[in-house]
């Protein structure tokens, strides 16, 4: 190759090992520099950020407070030496990986995107475009659930005790909540994408009704605190996602047969249809009674005839 020609790229994405290996290097040095250039700038806005993630968890000014003897709000606390720097520095982390989201995510698509097909490049854009609000949906629907659950957990203390709560406690409660419901709210994304990858049809995820919402309830009641009304402010949005899932999949079902009919019909008489991958349910065998082989005239039919 002449000196500084151009390299031209495969059509298909193939490259040898070791440039896959140089490509990931890169890519992964451009988001960790992202990650860490964000979380700089993170901490200095760490304390107002704090204060927001502990916004759910009403704090008493005092232990003289009356709202602290009715047991309505609770003392945030600090323990250890290390603990109020160790906090502040997993905030700015935390929000560092968040804020930093569409680099390193831009990256990893790079990576992954030459070796994709044209239909399957589409898909994964279309997992971006939904999947996002989706999971900011999710994350914000925890944050507004906690600051009317939390006050009810307070409420079962015992007479005489003081709520001391620590704050690393209240972001891994919130940092912990936040991601649970936002990949929860991934669950109708990934059934659409089943659907239009052609595992599942329309008609099989709707008969999983039944099983799906005792799973959502079994899941809801495990990962919201300890009160009914949390578990069913989970459970109503995810039973409602899941059967926009399933109507989106009958949508797409009805649509793709509809083009295979017509495909069949621009037909020429030489040409052959394309195949219709969907899977779909078998029928069990019929049992062949004796009296269908016989050939009218009191005979048998041999296996040859």
């Amino acid at each position: 190759m002449p000196k500084g020609a151009r390299k031209m790229k495969d059509p298909e994405g193939r490259m040898p090992l070791t440039e896959h290996l140089r490509e990931l290097r890169n890519r992964l040095g451009i988001s960790v520099l992202a990650i860490l250039v964000v979380t700089v700038v993170a901490m200095f806005f760490a304390k107002d950020i704090m204060d927001f993630l502990s916004r759910p968890v009403p704090i008493c000014s005092s232990v003289n407070d009356p709202d602290a003897e009715a047991h309505r709000c609770a003392i945030l606390s600090q323990n250890g030496l290390t603990a109020p720097f160790a906090t502040y520095f997993r905030v700015s982390l935390l929000v560092g990986l968040t804020a930093a989201s569409p680099v390193w995510l831009y990256q990893l698509w790079a990576f992954i995107a030459p070796g994709l097909h044209r239909h399957e490049k589409k898909y994964s854009r279309a997992v971006v475009g939904v999947g996002v609000p989706l999971f900011v949906a999710g994350a914000c629907f925890a944050y507004w659930l906690l600051g009317r659950a939390v006050p009810v957990l307070l409420s079962f203390s015992a007479p005489d005790a003081q709520n001391y709560v620590s704050m690393e406690e209240v972001l891994d409660l919130t940092v912990r909540m936040a991601l649970a419901f936002g990949l929860s709210f991934e669950l109708p994304l990934l059934l659409v994408m089943l659907n239009f990858g052609g595992i599942l049809t329309g008609r099989r995820m709707l008969s999983w009704w039944r099983w799906m919402v005792v799973g959502i309830a079994v899941f809801a009641a495990a990962i919201t605190p300890t009160d009914l009304m949390s578990m069913v402010a989970l459970q109503v949005p995810l039973t409602g996602l899941y059967f926009i899932a399933c109507g989106v999949a009958l949508l797409n079902d009805r649509r793709r047969r509809r083009r295979l009919v017509e495909e069949e019909e621009q037909l020429g008489d030489d040409e052959a249809s394309s195949l219709d991958l969907t899977p779909s349910t078998v029928e069990p065998a019929e049992r062949v009674s004796s009296s269908a082989l016989d050939d009218g005239a009191g005979g048998r039919f041999d296996d040859i005839t």
